[in-house]
């Protein structure tokens, strides 16, 4: 049993909800509410691990209730017990046709409640698992380019209705296939292992998100900021990797690993595509290895998708003053 699970009971007869909330809460986190809005409103703000509802409710009833749920992405995923005194093989077929994951009739059995419950929270459980380890990448255990897809989307949106700035930083280590044929795939293994790691570290707020993009690149998205910021962040995550000091046989950049970074921000408008974004970040990137190298790219003057290159890729670059 696992007490950090939530169940939502949604029932308009109070001896009921007593009784299920008196049956589970030694083991569960129980949430009650006597009708369907409410029990909308909660699915929502407190996203439980398992719903036990009704069919027969005032106003909205159970049915209606988990078409609801199911419409919304927020909590179509939320698996539901239909938990009712409509007891006809019909009824249950129903039930199930609608999208319940399983189907308890009244009166009720306590072991036979317990039982289901346990059932499919751990199958709940392992579904959440499946679905994180689907979005993880193995080698370097940060988020995958699937993950990154999702994320980096729905920044772009909450961007765009919040009119905030929204920057994205493309990384590339340096010389990697190199390394790779002089030290070998295993301790190119661990270099990739030690930059996902010193990524995170070097990350400011809960809110930034690094992701492996393939390969040696990693992509790291940072919502609500300007372009100057992620760029004055990613040259001290430049400057970290550099002190980790891996010796790079194969560099014509230094003796260490290093990497390049391109850098883009801008304040994202609705007729605006959220990639074009990421590929700015790419070019620069691009920018940045035809500039020699351990370097980071950006416009750190402005934000907008029509602006031009602070810095020309037909030029050595350089910072001065930062």
């Amino acid at each position: 049993m696992n007490p950090t699970q939530t169940i939502l009971v949604v029932d308009d007869a109070e001896i009921n909800l007593h009784l299920l909330q008196g049956l589970l809460q030694p083991d569960y986190r129980v949430l009650t509410a006597d009708n369907g809005t409410a029990a909308l409103q909660l699915a929502l703000e407190q996203q439980p691990d398992l719903v036990l509802l009704d069919v027969i409710l005032p106003g909205m009833d159970g049915y209606a209730v988990l078409q609801r749920l199911q419409a919304d992405a927020r909590t179509k995923h939320i698996p539901v017990i239909f938990v009712t005194a409509l007891s006809s093989a019909e009824d249950e077929a129903r039930g199930l046709e609608f999208g319940a994951v399983d189907y308890i009739t009244k009166p009720l059995n306590p072991i036979i409640v317990k039982a289901r419950v346990a059932t499919h929270l751990k199958l709940e459980r392992q579904r959440r698992m499946l679905e994180a380890l689907a979005n993880i990448d193995g080698l370097t255990e940060l988020p995958n380019r699937r993950q990154l897809d999702k994320v980096f989307l729905t920044e772009w949106e909450h961007a765009v209705r919040g009119g905030s700035e929204l920057s994205v930083a493309v990384i590339d280590v340096d010389c990697f296939k190199q390394y790779n044929d002089l030290c070998g795939h295993a301790r190119g293994d661990w270099v990739l292992r030690q930059v996902a790691r010193t990524i995170s570290a070097s990350l400011l707020r809960s809110t930034d998100f690094a992701a492996r993009y393939g390969g040696e690149e990693f992509v790291v998205v940072l919502p609500a900021t300007p372009a100057d910021g992620a760029w004055l962040l990613m040259d001290t995550l430049r400057r970290n990797i550099e002190r980790l000091a891996i010796p790079h046989p194969g560099s014509d950049v230094s003796d260490f690993v290093t990497i390049s970074v391109g850098v883009a921000g801008c304040r994202p408008l609705p007729q605006q595509q959220a990639a074009l974004l990421l590929q700015k970040a790419d070019q620069r990137l691009y920018h940045a290895k035809r500039s020699g190298r351990n370097c980071v790219v950006g416009d750190g003057l402005h934000s907008s998708f029509n602006s031009s290159a602070v810095f020309s890729p037909d030029l050595p670059l350089d910072f001065p003053g930062l």
